[in-house]
């Protein structure tokens, strides 16, 4: 006679239950055990994923670390809590005054704007007749890929104080100005400036993307809309194409609000100051740069970051809830 085997419960003294162990314990054992098994899955993907934990996950966890703690990049980090981040909404009076509403009124045009704009040449581009489609798309596209040359030699030139600059010089033969314009040293017009600059460098990624999206929508869904009543295509693309191109459009959003929010360098690269004039065009990211390369302050530099890290964030949760399917 074979002998019983006896359950792990079963060998448990009178009276005694066996505690399950935590949730979080059980997933992590589940995760574990499918790693293992897809070892082979996980080699493949090893290079990324080390680059991407070196240059992505160990930057942010330090950044993060360092916001709470005083730093000047000499003596050992000290340990202040959450001081810099008080400091930020009670005393830093440029960041409140001058660095939060400048990045709000330009994440604010420039974001939307340049979305938008983005969707509406990729739109009239796909009218196009095949044959002339890439040559609209190479002009549209280029200036995102030259940017800090054309910043320096087209929008530097344009904008010159002096009466070579072409915009001064068309306005003193028009006889709209008798003396040349500091216009990148003028407060007045200097966001102005950055705005539609980065506007016109705004036709990256997203806008390929938005092209990409509209080719795959299928001809079909415009016929049906027909039979079912849409008479214009200003519906079509409002009832058939923005549904049917969502991931194109998530995609871009995304990017529209990274490039927004890291386009802190065109006013240094406009103006040649990493402080423009009374803070014309100073955003999060140059309030970033002031601390941390000529105050050597990294440690509110760092709280700055995590502040601008969480703002990026949270309009990224938005974009998803747009654009995002149901399921995510």
């Amino acid at each position: 006679m074979e002998p019983v085997q006896l359950s792990k419960a079963a060998t448990l003294p009178p009276g005694e239950t066996r505690t399950p162990a935590p949730k979080s314990i059980v997933r992590i054992k589940r995760f574990l055990r499918e790693c293992w098994r897809d070892r082979l899955s996980y080699l493949f993907l090893a290079p990324f994923l080390i680059c991407f934990a070196c240059f992505i996950i160990v930057p942010v966890l330090m950044a993060a670390l360092l916001s709470v703690t005083s730093f000047n990049g000499i003596e050992f980090p000290r340990l202040i809590g959450a001081s810099n981040f008080v400091y930020m909404l009670t005393q830093d009076i440029v960041f409140m005054k001058y660095t939060l509403p400048n990045t709000l009124k330009f994440a604010i045009i420039v974001g939307p704007g340049g979305y938008i704009l983005s969707f509406v040449f990729a739109w009239l581009i796909h009218q196009l007749p095949s044959g002339i489609r890439d040559y609209f798309t190479l002009a549209l596209y280029a200036p995102s890929m030259v940017g800090g040359v054309a910043l320096s030699v087209v929008w530097a030139a344009t904008f010159s104080g002096d009466r070579v600059g072409y915009l001064n010089n068309v306005l003193m033969r028009l006889g709209f100005i008798e003396a040349p314009h500091l216009w990148l040293q003028d407060p007045k017009y200097l966001m102005t400036i950055m705005i539609v600059v980065t506007l016109w460098t705004s036709m990256g990624v997203g806008f390929l993307a938005m092209l990409g999206g509209l080719q795959t929508v299928n001809k079909e869904l415009y016929e049906a809309g027909r039979i079912d009543g849409i008479k214009n295509s200003l519906q079509e693309v409002y009832y058939i194409t923005i549904p049917a191109m969502k991931p194109q459009m998530l995609f871009s959003a995304v990017m529209a609000i990274v490039g927004t929010l890291k386009a802190g360098a065109i006013s240094t690269q406009l103006t040649g100051l990493t402080i423009t004039p009374d803070y014309a065009g100073h955003l999060i990211t140059n309030h970033i740069d002031d601390y941390a390369y000529l105050r050597y302050e990294w440690g509110y530099a760092s709280s700055l970051s995590v502040v601008l890290l969480i703002m990026s964030y949270g309009l990224m949760k938005l974009s998803y809830k747009l654009f995002g399917s149901k399921g995510e």
